[in-house]
């Protein structure tokens, strides 16, 4: 004998919430859509939350995104997956998302720094806008011409594309590493720049000079690699190599190139931070993994990705997104240090 078939539940409806919560079916949705403030008393506002919660409903978004002609999608375009930084952008654009119900597709640019092709020429009705971190000269050019908002982060000011920007005070950061290292006493540098041409990068190196310019007897030396710790290490090298005083620090773009000026250093018979100190910028896991541990820069890349998101979200609402520059800190750990005695 087979038992009878128990009924499913109905779904609850924002009409069920509106009864509950003893107000109209419109004030749900101000409330639920976040629409609510200005409108709607912070009272009858938790009334709908507490009611919605109890009853476990949750908006319909399809019927949502037909109605505002909105999917609650949004882009966000990296350069490269393998890059923990990046990584950390997204997990914060993705949670700041899921709070108001919108999805995050990551696309990662083909040629990592180089320019990204437009992976929606096609279906562009599918998002609602796009987000772009850290991107190389011309980068953009494929999504400046898609009819979709553009949220830069890390990008020139000067660029009038976007609808919106997230920068983070980059030159400040490089300005407390050289702070640091001329308070060490250090005045010979070796500036172990990324060979990608960004806007990002050259703040850093134009922040670096400008400091150094202001220290009569400092000198600084420019050298130019590859992203990766290998391309790092053989600039350092041959860097290192040359004739001429030697520097006593290093001053690098990310902490990628710094692990491989640490590299170099250790095969030229050179101990950091005794002989030589070593900086980096990003602060990624891997400046806790070397030894000595790197004195570095903290970018906080998840609210970065949060602060992009916001931004959009601003922008679609027909707001102006939060103004002003994410601040950066400078952690010192033990790959700096006073040059040596006669150096």
């Amino acid at each position: 004998m087979t038992s009878a078939q128990q009924p499913v539940p109905a779904r609850p409806t924002s009409r069920d919430v509106a009864r509950a919560a003893g107000v109209s079916q419109a004030t749900v949705s101000l409330v639920l859509g976040g629409k609510w403030p200005g409108r709607v008393s912070e009272a009858t506002a938790g009334r709908v939350r507490d009611a919605a919660s109890d009853l476990g409903y949750r908006p319909n978004l399809a019927a949502r995104s037909l109605r505002l002609g909105r999917t609650r999608t949004a882009l966000l375009v990296v350069p490269a997956l393998t890059n923990e930084f990046f990584a950390r952008v997204y997990a914060g654009a993705a949670a700041l998302a899921a709070e108001h119900d919108f999805g995050v597709v990551l696309y990662p640019s083909p040629d990592g720094t180089g320019p990204a092709r437009d992976p929606f020429a096609s279906a562009r009705a599918a998002l609602d806008g796009v987000i772009a971190s850290s991107m190389a000269a011309g980068a953009l050019e494929a999504l400046h011409g898609a009819d979709l908002p553009l949220v830069m982060l890390d990008s020139d000011p000067s660029d009038t594309g976007p609808a919106a920007r997230v920068n983070l005070d980059i030159a400040d950061g490089m300005r407390q590493v050289t702070e640091h290292l001329l308070g060490l006493g250090h005045r010979r540098f070796l500036h172990l720049a990324s060979a990608v041409d960004t806007w990002t990068f050259a703040v850093r190196a134009d922040a670096l000079h400008g400091a150094l310019d202001a220290v009569e007897d400092a000198t600084v030396r420019t050298v130019r690699a590859a992203l990766d710790v290998r391309a790092g290490r053989e600039a350092v090298e041959r860097a290192l190599a040359a004739a001429g005083e030697r520097p006593t620090a290093i001053v690098c773009d990310d902490d990628i190139l710094a692990a491989g000026a640490c590299k170099a250093a250790r095969r030229l018979g050179l101990r950091v931070p005794d002989e030589l100190s070593v900086t980096g910028f990003d602060d990624l896991a891997l400046a806790t993994a070397l030894e000595p541990e790197l004195t570095t820069v903290r970018l906080p890349a998840e609210r970065v990705g949060e602060r992009g998101m916001e931004a959009l979200l601003a922008v679609l609402d027909g707001r102006p997104a939060e103004p002003g520059r994410l601040p950066v800190r400078l952690v010192v750990r033990g790959s700096t240090a006073p040059p040596a005695a006669g150096a």
